[in-house]
């Protein structure tokens, strides 16, 4: 696994793709409590190996776009932005996933309250 800095996502992320990592098989993030995580698995296929980066989001909740590399991307950037409430930067907004929240709580937090009525769009 790969730890790589914020600024340096898209530069690795451009040159793993050049060294054969050429499918994306998923984004997802972490909730450490004081911190979120976001996680990058990459595959080759070609030699049939996987590859991990992660991107440690210390007090920014915001990462940039890889849409540019990765046309998969769209999906799970939506996902990271309406579930875990990371900002994703070079991204134009688009409807929601969810067709009846209202977009202000993010279900796959820790802080999140399973059960509470939360308000949904009108």
């Amino acid at each position: 696994m790969q730890e790589i800095q914020k600024a340096q996502l898209v530069a690795t992320l451009e040159e793993l793709k050049s060294k054969g990592f050429d499918y994306l098989k998923k984004i997802t993030a972490v909730d450490l409590l004081d911190h979120l995580e976001v996680i990058y698995i990459l595959y080759n296929t070609s030699s049939k190996s996987d590859e991990i980066a992660k991107v440690d989001l210390q007090g920014d909740n915001s990462i940039p776009t890889i849409m540019h590399i990765y046309k998969a991307a769209d999906w799970y950037e939506r996902e990271l932005s309406e579930m875990f409430g990371i900002r994703i930067e070079g991204r134009e907004a688009k409807k929601l996933l969810l067709e009846e929240w209202d977009g202000t709580e993010f279900p796959l937090r820790k802080s999140f309250e399973w059960g509470k009525d939360y308000k949904k769009r009108d």
